[in-house]
């Protein structure tokens, strides 16, 4: 799977993609760079900039691009081979015209139409410099936690973000109290449509089983219901029910501090071990459980937890 088949994945996730160097807005616009790379490394630094630049005009009207998300097929976790990303985007604004200003689907065809651009630029150049693009993991592989795609402690010790929120059932549900009441919290970051996401709530809901006798607890938090979306919290409750879920799910402000380290998850299902204090302990597991790598890291840092709580 390639980054770009990731980013389609938050798009369907309705999340917009927010990297660090999406600052490169107004008239810096290199869609047509002044001539081919020489080497690699130029190649990678260009496919860099290009997609920073992608990455900028879905973040500048971020508001609007939205709504063009929703309107997509929430099924569609992956784009296909070949397809211009761009094309994708423009086909799914046309789609959903009707929901826009003149005003507002001109800035929405131009965006699409300078994403086309940029994805045929980028297409040679992976053409020509394999190596050029990032590399994202196959299908169960586990992203580092200090890569852009995913938040992760880069090694250092980062307390999971503070939130009050409530639980799809509406009672009030505060992180400090959360933590501090399990030897060890597991945090797991889904949406609806995801299918990897929903064939993995039995195994979670066992999971959460064992963690209840040894004092911790699972935790879902479906991404779409953030903000208090009552649509979505009813679909969300539907999915858990047809799945016999047990355990708790919450949602919280997607403004806070919290919705922003959740809108700064690019692959799904991710999941997260916080100890008794609300430190992340190791890093996040991307990728369902049903694979057996992911069930044996997650383990390992549930275990690392509850070692460390017992002293």
């Amino acid at each position: 799977m390639n980054v770009k088949k990731i980013i389609t994945l938050l798009l369907a996730a309705l999340l917009v993609l927010s990297l660090a160097a999406c600052g490169k807005q107004g008239s810096d616009d290199t869609t047509k760079p002044d001539g081919e790379p020489k080497n690699a490394q130029e190649a990678a630094a260009m496919y860099k900039d290009l997609m920073d630049q992608e990455n900028a005009i879905l973040t500048e009207n971020q508001s609007l691009w939205e709504k063009v998300f929703q309107a997509a097929d929430k099924g569609m976790t992956t784009q296909e081979d070949g397809k211009n990303y761009g094309d994708f985007l423009l086909d799914t604004i046309e789609s959903a015209k009707d929901k826009f200003t003149a005003d507002e689907l001109k800035i929405l065809r131009q965006g699409g139409e300078k994403i086309r651009e940029i994805e045929r630029t980028l297409a040679a150049i992976e053409a020509k410099f394999p190596d050029a693009a990032p590399k994202a993991p196959d299908n169960g592989d586990s992203i580092p936690a200090d890569s852009p795609t995913t938040p992760g402690d880069s090694g250092k010790t980062q307390k999971f973000p503070a939130f009050e929120g409530k639980d799809l059932n509406g009672n009030t549900v505060k992180s400090d109290d959360l933590f501090s009441k399990n030897a060890v919290t597991v945090m797991n970051f889904w949406f609806t449509t995801c299918n990897p996401c929903v064939g993995e709530l039995a195994e979670l809901d066992a999971l959460n089983k064992e963690l209840a006798e040894k004092g911790g607890a699972l935790i879902g938090v479906n991404t779409f219901t953030l903000g208090g979306d009552e649509a979505a919290i009813s679909e969300a409750k539907d999915v858990l029910a047809k799945k016999g879920v047990t355990y708790q799910n919450v949602y919280f402000d997607s403004d806070g501090e919290a919705g922003k380290f959740a809108a700064n998850i690019f692959a799904y299902p991710t999941t997260y071990v916080v100890d008794r204090n609300g430190n992340i302990v190791g890093d996040p597991i991307v990728g369902a459980i049903t694979e057996p790598k992911q069930a044996e890291a997650l383990q390992a840092q549930i275990d690392k937890a509850l070692s460390a709580d017992k002293g």
